[in-house]
């Protein structure tokens, strides 16, 4: 017993100190196990670390929009995509570690920091635009999104980069469309305008006048008529390059469209009168650059323009008074023989504003029937065989308008088609009530047709439609053309005038001898009658030469086999030296001027009771 507790106490300690070193190797033994969970879970977010930054690079190098990275504190490149380096031309060691101004990477330097300022103010930018230079130096339009993220505990700036040269480019091409002509390149009158109301702000710093100066070309039409479009467009781009070559780089030269032209001359004189000479100068340098041989395919070409000038800079002048101005005197160079300069005057624009209000009234008077037609008798050998039907105005407050004073603005806005309509359609009326008057059945009634009437497509139709509706007979209806619509579509003229004539009118070829058609070209004409201009007639007693002429009309028309009457007859000694010369078919004061319809019966009435004579 002794023995076994002896032998149980030894042992106890024993079985105590390895119950005490179990204790604490198993104690040790979870402590490893807790560190090996730690390592673990180390490992595994290391892990994860490396998995998201390959993502992220993954990512990066994905995207098609070129990325860069900068630390905010140093403004240092850190990190940069493929799509950035195939863009940009660069290599990632020649831009990692560098800012943004060491790398070159903006054409404005300032462009940085004007991302970093507004990162400061908000979360993220969208859609910055800015332009960048590629390693070869070439400048791109990009737009830039930027945001501010933490990479490694730093802060740092994101910015995306989307190449946007086609969208500017498209861009530009629009504002080039709306501000530029598309034939020459030069600012349009859009541009022209905005130039010229940034004006007065201009002359509040300097004082200085400017000039504008209307610059049209003489006779271009009849370059486009005989050589075409792309001619004519050629030559346009030369007198763009003349232009553009007498003046200085602070002046402008735009074209308002077909062949005006305006520059606009700054810095001039604060002297009006030194301004003016200034411009003239300018303006006598453009006409020797315009008037020299323009070296066309085929031929060669010689032009001329003419010039209106206004000088200006009082405030008070707006851009489109301005040009209005210069438009005006540019009206009047052309009026005084083209190939000329004039200078704006007041007194030139009270005329134009005159002309735009009798325009406005010639426009409602069409409109309200106040027009009427007067007679003037036509005789021959003291009969009257016929008359010309002449229009006049009854203006509500001028009174009687004669033709003189609007018949050019009407042909100048297109109202004498309307207005040539109006008199043919009376004239025929009055044919188809005549029908049955014995005393007046024979006589012919004369209409003056307007160049640009009787070019219309549908002239021939709209004659003969009036003709049809009315009844009137065609034999009594005469058709009164000048010699300056023979230039133009000659054969297109021979046509019409056919095809009239094989439906029974009469045409007479009016003011002959004051224009330029040749004999071989009248020969083709199937003409009735030659009219002797009055100009020749009222000299013919004091002028040899209106007499030669008169004499030569005459045996012209004699060798035609046509008709000849003198107009504008207003003597007796006139009468009887055209009577000498084998001309007996008269028209004037001398018998009778213009009358209203019934005055014009009463005459009629009375030549039939005096025996068939209206004498002088």
């Amino acid at each position: 017993m002794p023995h076994g507790i002896e032998a149980k106490e030894r042992s106890a300690p024993a079985t105590a100190s390895r119950e005490d070193q179990g204790l604490h190797l198993e104690t040790h033994s979870d402590d490893i196990a807790l560190r090996g969970t730690g390592v673990e879970r180390l490992a595994a977010a290391e892990m994860a670390l490396q998995a998201s930054e390959a993502r992220y690079r993954t990512l990066l190098q994905a995207s098609l929009d070129c990325v860069m990275i900068f630390r905010q504190c140093d403004g240092r490149l850190i990190e940069v995509n493929d799509a950035f380096l195939d863009l940009m031309g660069y290599r990632q060691q020649d831009v990692i570690g560098l800012t943004a101004e060491e790398a070159g990477i903006w054409t404005q330097q300032e462009t940085f920091q004007d991302l970093l300022q507004t990162l400061q103010r908000k979360s993220r930018i969208r859609d910055f635009k800015s332009q960048v230079k590629k390693k070869d130096g070439e400048h791109l339009w990009v737009l830039v999104s930027a945001a501010g993220i933490v990479l490694d505990g730093e802060s740092c700036m994101l910015c995306v980069m989307k190449d946007d040269s086609h969208a500017k480019a498209a861009e530009d091409e629009i504002r080039t469309l709306a501000f530029y002509d598309s034939l020459t390149r030069l600012p349009n009158r859009r541009l022209l305008l905005d130039l010229l109301r940034q004006t007065p702000n201009a002359r509040k710093r300097d004082h200085s006048m400017k000039a504008l100066l209307f610059v049209d070309l003489d006779n271009f039409k009849s370059l486009n008529d005989t050589h075409g479009y792309k001619t004519g467009d050629l030559l346009l781009q030369e007198v763009a390059i003349r232009l553009s070559a007498c003046i200085r780089n602070t002046d402008t030269v735009a074209r308002l469209g077909g062949d005006e032209f305006v520059v606009m001359i700054e810095d001039l004189s604060e002297v009006a009168e030194e301004a003016a000479a200034q411009a003239a100068a300018i303006a006598e340098k453009i006409l020797i650059a315009i008037d020299a041989p323009y070296p066309l395919p085929g031929h060669e070409w010689r032009g001329s323009c003419s010039i209106g000038i206004t000088v200006f800079g009082d405030q008070r002048d707006n851009a489109e008074e301005v040009l209005q101005q210069a438009d005006i005197a540019n009206y009047q160079a052309k009026a005084t023989g083209r190939n000329t300069v004039h200078f704006f005057a007041p007194a030139l624009q009270a005329a134009v504003h005159e002309r735009a209000s009798l325009e406005e009234d010639l426009r409602r008077a069409i409109g309200t029937d106040q027009f009427l037609l007067e007679y003037q008798p036509q005789v021959n050998c003291g009969l009257v065989i016929g008359a010309e039907a002449l229009i006049r105005w009854r203006h509500p407050k001028r009174g009687i308008v004669l033709p003189c004073e609007f018949i050019p603005l009407a042909e100048e806005t297109g109202l004498i088609l309307p207005l040539g309509n109006w008199v043919v359609q009376n004239v025929c009326t009055l044919i188809a009530s005549l029908a049955a008057r014995n005393e007046a059945s024979d006589i012919t009634f004369a209409v003056n047709i307007s160049a640009r009437q009787f070019r219309q497509p549908k002239f021939v139709e709209e004659v003969l439609s009036a003709l049809d509706r009315t009844g009137a007979s065609p034999k009594n209806l005469k058709l009164e053309l000048t010699e300056s619509m023979l230039v133009d579509d000659f054969e297109n003229v021979i046509s019409k005038m056919t095809d009239l004539k094989s439906h029974g009118l009469r045409f007479s070829l009016d003011d002959f001898g004051t224009g330029y058609s040749s004999l071989s070209y009248l020969k083709r004409l199937p003409l009735d009658e030659l009219k002797i201009d009055r100009s020749f007639v009222r000299d013919i007693l004091v002028d040899a030469c209106s007499g030669e002429i008169a004499h030569s009309i005459i045996s012209l028309g004699r060798a035609m086999g046509l008709s000849v009457i003198a107009e504008g007859v207003e003597t007796e000694g006139q009468r009887e030296f055209l009577a000498h010369l084998g001309c007996h078919a008269f028209q004037g004061y001398l018998f009778s001027r213009p009358l209203p319809l019934e005055k014009f019966w009463q005459l009629i009435r009375s030549f039939a009771g005096n025996h068939g004579s209206l004498s002088p």
